[in-house]
Order: C-alpha cells, then sequence, then structure tokens
C-alpha cells in the first residue's frame, strides 16, 4: 500500500470518492491511501450514506483534513472494518498529541463531538474510504468542533501522515498475519 499527502489544498466535494481517483489524479496504482487539506461541500447529489440523502443532511466545513482510501480485493464488510480501525488509529494518534485535556472517543465511525464524518463504499473494481476530520467547522450544519479551533493541533500535515502511516503498518500485519499460519 502506498501514501501520499496532497501538498495543494483540495475542496472535497464527494466525487472524489470514485475508483481509481487516486490513481488518475496522483498515478498510485493499487492499494493506497491519499490525505490533503481544504474546504468540504458535499451536497445531496454526492451521498454515497443514504441516511444522509433521506434526512437532507448536506456536509459542510470550511476547512477539513481529508483521508481517501482505496483497497482492491476486499468486501464491503472488511471496508467497513477498515475504516473503524482507521478511526481508532485517527484516536490514538489525536491522545498522542492532546493527552487527557480532552475526551476523545470513537462512536462507530466517528469521533464523538462531530470532529469527523467517514463513509465506507464499495465501487465496481475496489472498496473506498472517505474519512474528513474537521479543523475549523465554521459553517457546519451540525454543532461541530475542530482539530485547530478546538484541539489546538496546529501541525495537520504531521498528523495526518501519521495516520497514514499507522494504517498502512496495520494493513501489512493483517496480511503478514494472514500468511503465517496454517489451516486447520
Amino acid at each position: 500500500m502506498k501514501s501520499l499527502f496532497i501538498e495543494k489544498e483540495i475542496k472535497y466535494i464527494g466525487s472524489q470518492l470514485a475508483p481509481h481517483w487516486i490513481y488518475k489524479n496522483f498515478h498510485i496504482l493499487g492499494d493506497a491511501v491519499v490525505s490533503f487539506i481544504g474546504e468540504m461541500d458535499v451536497k445531496i447529489t454526492e451521498m454515497v450514506d443514504i441516511e444522509d440523502v433521506i434526512s437532507d443532511s448536506p456536509i459542510y466545513s470550511k476547512k477539513m483534513v481529508s483521508f481517501i482510501i482505496e483497497q482492491f480485493g476486499i468486501s464491503l464488510s472488511e471496508c467497513v472494518v477498515r475504516q473503524r480501525f482507521l478511526m481508532c488509529i485517527i484516536i490514538e494518534e489525536l491522545r498522542k498529541i492532546v493527552g487527557d485535556k480532552f475526551k476523545i472517543r470513537r462512536s462507530g465511525d466517528g469521533v464523538d463531538k462531530k470532529l469527523s464524518v467517514s463513509i465506507a463504499t464499495q465501487s465496481i473494481t475496489s472498496c473506498l474510504i472517505h474519512t474528513g476530520l474537521n479543523i475549523d467547522p465554521t459553517g457546519a450544519p451540525v454543532d461541530a468542533c475542530g482539530l485547530t479551533t478546538d484541539l489546538g493541533i496546529t501541525d495537520v500535515e504531521t498528523f495526518a501522515k501519521n495516520v497514514m502511516k499507522r494504517y498502512i503498518e496495520e494493513d501489512t500485519e493483517i496480511s503478514e498475519a494472514t500468511s503465517k499460519v496454517r489451516g486447520v
């Protein structure tokens, strides 16, 4: 699995959660995770989460750090499990930075206090995850907190790179764990 932190700001509008978006735009073939910072403005027409569509809940944040993961050869169920361990990695990395100042917990596929949005889905060729963490939640349609505005995290790029590194380590360890055992 490969990773890339994209230096230029990208406005996440939902259409980036598509098969081969990483390959087409950044020439990374195969399993990959990328991260970038930018505004998030996902209209109902781009929503993947049908629950959000039914409840007419668009997503907006003035500034977010986004992670997009594309993996081939896994099921949607496995993708959802990976989405949840991504959230666990994010929480562990947040705790390293802020310590016990803030009680940060995972609730399903998100971080409490609406710090995050996250979705896992399946395309015709791969499984995809998008997770976004507010940096500055100004304009969010719900009460939300931000990495910088509420947690005081200013080096979001290093944080994002650490999360991607940990995700790749976990992915590698999963692959190794399935390769080293004898069937019974």
